[in-house]
């Protein structure tokens, strides 16, 4: 592996923009990695669908989970394909072949359901890892990548889902119109017919999503594993090191062809003259006097506008100046802290200062336990408050919009008298002696006693301005079901009769009031709430 022929530019990225190169580098070797995929996996889907014939769900369950060995030749054309030297078709098929032992057992069974498969494939394939020394190199390459791929992969299961149904659904709508006539979707779905083809056509879908998706998904694992290794091998460092060295060996041999014919030219003579020193040394026999004078103290050194001595007082000054130093001076009683006899002899007060001390800690103990107290009573007023009253906070902080409406308290309700005054105490039993003179009003009395238990009972905010498809909208969302049936059957005979002057058949009339007393009880009975 020879970084500088990568095809693609070695730097650390993100790992959503390595799973973007993966996608760019599938796209520039898609005709050889879609043919290859086909050339192998499409024969094998036909002899599993012919092998399992009379249970497509078998055969495309065989050829779902055979994938991580077919993964094995998308990643073996990309490891190549990188570093410039992409493999024929042939020669990729060979070296699939090569590559399907080992460790094929491990891949179909512990390994088959793990969600960052695409990741870890090449620790195995390109590394040839296996045991602890592989679980330890995927440790190390997992952080900060394994997240990712397990998202690789979770998007992926979708994006087959969703391109396996779209394909089906294109079928559908390729099917000529007259035939599509014929063929509904009962005959198609019925059980005592053989549809086998169907499925299988279903499944030779999915195998043509694969074709397409397979590659694109390895792909992205793959440059998720080259971006992790580049993070831990300083891969784009190596390559600026390795184009240093080269432009230096080509100039190196220049400079040295250079120094040689300087070096060449230069005379004996040049080399046998004295060496002059730019700094002369001090003679051999210097006495203590001399080298006194040669310190920050000689007299050639205290003559000069800036001297030693005033240099130093210069410095002790600034030091002694903020912010090296920052001097405070603080006024009050401190007691000493594990005084010493030596360093700190006892005072004559000292009692009193460590009074004051203990004086000085039990105050702030108490005012803490005061504070502590203080909030606590806060917090239970504030609970007591809340409890006591609570259905007035009801009121204004509750989402709901309906509250309860006094039995007596609803007159009329578009222009029907619902106030329980109005109605008698047995209404299914009223409604069944108007029905032969008085049907209208036999029907009325009923819809009027069901505006008023749905306003009473239920506590509906029904409105003057509602219709009856509002009042059934309202009804519904109580999630009643016989209230919603029975509102529902009232409501229609009742509009019937209304707009349309139809009269429901005797049978319907003995059917809605034995609804009424079935739903809302006899007159001794209570009525019943939701």
């Amino acid at each position: 592996m020879r970084l500088t022929d990568a095809s693609v530019t070695i730097r650390p990225r993100n790992p959503w923009e390595a799973i973007d190169l993966g996608v760019l580098l599938a796209r520039e070797h898609r005709a050889l990695l879609m043919s290859s995929w086909a050339i192998v996996t499409l024969p094998i889907f036909a002899l599993l669908s012919l092998v399992f014939w009379d249970y497509p769900a078998l055969a495309i369950l065989s050829f779902w989970w055979l994938k991580p060995i077919f993964e094995r030749l998308p990643l073996l054309i990309l490891s190549q394909a990188l570093f410039g030297s992409t493999p024929s078709l042939q020669q990729a098929l060979k070296g699939w072949l090569r590559l399907i032992k080992p460790q094929w057992f491990a891949s179909l069974t512990w390994r088959r359901l793990s969600m960052s498969r695409s990741f870890k494939m090449p620790v195995q394939q390109l590394e040839g890892l296996s045991g602890p020394a592989r679980q330890q190199r995927i440790r190390v390459l997992s952080h900060g990548s394994l997240r990712a791929a397990r998202w690789l992969t979770s998007i992926g299961s979708s994006l087959e889902s969703t391109l396996w149904l779209g394909l089906m659904a294109v079928f559908y709508f390729l099917i000529p119109q007259q035939i599509r006539l014929d063929w509904s979707w009962n005959s198609v779905l019925d059980l005592q017919e053989n549809w086998t083809w169907l499925e299988h056509l279903s499944n030779s879908f999915y195998a043509l999503v694969l074709v397409f998706w397979e590659p694109i998904y390895v792909a992205c694992g793959f440059t998720l594993y080259l971006n992790r290794r580049t993070e831990l091998e300083a891969w784009d460092i190596e390559l600026v090191l390795r184009r240093l060295r080269q432009r230096l060996i080509g100039s190196a041999y220049v400079m040295l062809i250079g120094v040689g014919l300087v070096f060449s030219a230069a005379t004996p003579s040049a080399w046998a003259d004295e060496q002059i020193y730019s700094c002369p040394l001090p003679p051999s026999d210097a006495t203590a006097a001399n080298r006194a004078d040669a310190g920050p103290d000689s007299p050639r050194l205290t003559h000069q506008k800036l001297t030693s001595s005033a240099a130093r007082e210069s410095i002790k000054t600034l030091v002694a100046q903020p912010p090296f130093k920052n001097p405070e001076t603080i006024n009050g009683w401190r007691a000493i802290k594990n005084p010493s006899s030596a360093e700190h002899p006892a005072l004559p007060g000292q009692w009193l200062l460590d009074l004051i001390n203990w004086a000085e800690h039990a105050a702030k103990l108490f005012a803490r336990v005061v504070e502590v107290l203080l909030w606590t009573a806060a917090v239970v007023l504030m609970s007591v408050l809340i409890w006591r009253y609570r259905a007035w906070l009801r009121t204004f902080v509750s989402r709901q919009t309906t509250r309860p409406i006094d039995r007596d308290s609803a007159q009329q309700l578009f222009g029907l008298h619902v106030s329980a005054q109005s109605l008698p105490d047995d209404v299914a039993t009223a409604a069944e002696r108007l029905w032969p003179n008085q049907p209208r009003e036999a029907l009325g009395l009923l819809y009027r006693a069901l505006l008023n238990r749905l306003l009473t009972d239920y506590h509906l905010p029904l409105k003057n301005a509602d219709t009856e498809g509002e009042v059934l909208r309202q009804v519904a969302h109580l999630k009643l079901n016989r209230l919603n049936e029975f509102s529902l059957t009232l409501t229609a005979h009742w509009q019937n009769l209304a707009y349309g002057h139809q009269l429901p058949d005797v049978h319907l009339q003995r059917e809605l009031c034995e609804g009424w007393r079935q739903l809302f009880g006899r007159p001794s009975d209570n009525a019943k709430r939701p």
